[in-house]
């Protein structure tokens, strides 16, 4: 376990449960993804502890109730895969979902805490969704039961219709019976930074579609106040995403003219990353009355 200890005596503490290795660029530039985690979801007086999942490090059962919240990283893994790693971690969101702890999953934590609660992941039909895309946000006041961190943000003004987003992925999760939550709502939206290959198929029984694009169905879902997925990657800069752009070309995972494509993205349009990192940390501190300001 890796820590990052903001005071003598935190205020909070948070997991970072890390599903992939530290990329090369990330290392250098970053000193390693805890430090990008806690730059965009971190606070004064916190701390944060970095368990690598993806090795097989999880936190002991008899240390759970001394966290805050949970955060579960992107991976190149499938959330539907059966290796023993992704198991594990399977098992313990459904013990932290029992323990009502507060669970963030982005990009594959997204999918993972699906999986875990009984919903469908699967690859994605329309294949690898690079860049950034506009996503709708469910209408908290007209179409959901109260939801304490969306509500926060809404009653400052800081709920958009629509918000940008970056995202990374070709797996996908889809709203039960592919049919969002909130059929006969207008939705809002903001872009965010995406990058992926699955998506969620089905969201588990109980859960609430809260934000969904043309290409995704299921962007972001919640189950209570307690768990929150997001398709894509409030936590990347530009500079990651364009790193990863670089590693996937390198892989063959996209051609040059789709690299060349999100390139020019780029430069053309920016996630709404601030609102994001707001919606983020509303969630994990939903009862600080200072974290949405």
């Amino acid at each position: 376990m890796v820590a990052v200890e903001a005071a003598a005596t935190p205020s909070r503490r948070f997991a970072l449960l890390m599903a992939a290795r530290d990329s090369d660029y990330v290392l250098k530039k970053y000193g390693g993804y805890l430090h990008v985690f806690v730059a965009a979801f971190g606070g004064a007086g916190e701390a944060w502890d970095l368990y690598r999942a993806v090795d097989g490090e999880l936190p002991a059962p008899g240390d759970l109730g001394a966290y805050d919240g949970f955060v579960i990283s992107g991976s190149p893994h499938d959330a539907y895969g059966d290796d023993l790693w992704i198991l594990r971690l399977c098992a313990l969101v459904r013990e932290l979902h029992a323990m009502r702890k507060r669970v963030l999953g982005v990009c594959f934590g997204h999918q993972l805490i699906c999986r875990a609660l009984g919903g469908r992941v699967g690859r994605a039909r329309a294949g690898w969704d690079v860049g950034v895309r506009e996503v709708a946000i469910a209408d908290a006041a007209a179409a959901l039961p109260p939801c304490r961190f969306l509500d926060a943000l809404r009653e400052r003004g800081k709920l958009p219709r629509r918000a940008k987003i970056t995202e990374v992925h070709q797996d996908e999760v889809r709203a039960r019976s592919i049919t969002p939550a909130f059929p006969r709502t207008p939705l809002q939206s903001a872009d965010g930074v995406l990058g992926h290959g699955e998506q969620v198929w089905e969201v588990p029984e109980g859960a609430e579609v809260l934000a969904s694009s043309d290409k995704t169905g299921v962007e972001m879902f919640r189950v209570g106040e307690h768990v929150l997925g997001i398709q894509g990657h409030p936590e990347y800069t530009k500079d990651i995403l364009l790193s990863l752009v670089d590693r996937l070309l390198a892989a063959g995972s996209i051609t040059v003219s789709f690299a060349e494509a999100v390139r020019r993205q780029l430069e053309a349009t920016a996630p709404d990353r601030e609102f994001w990192l707001k919606l983020c940390k509303s969630f994990l501190k939903a009862d600080e009355d200072q974290v949405c300001k």
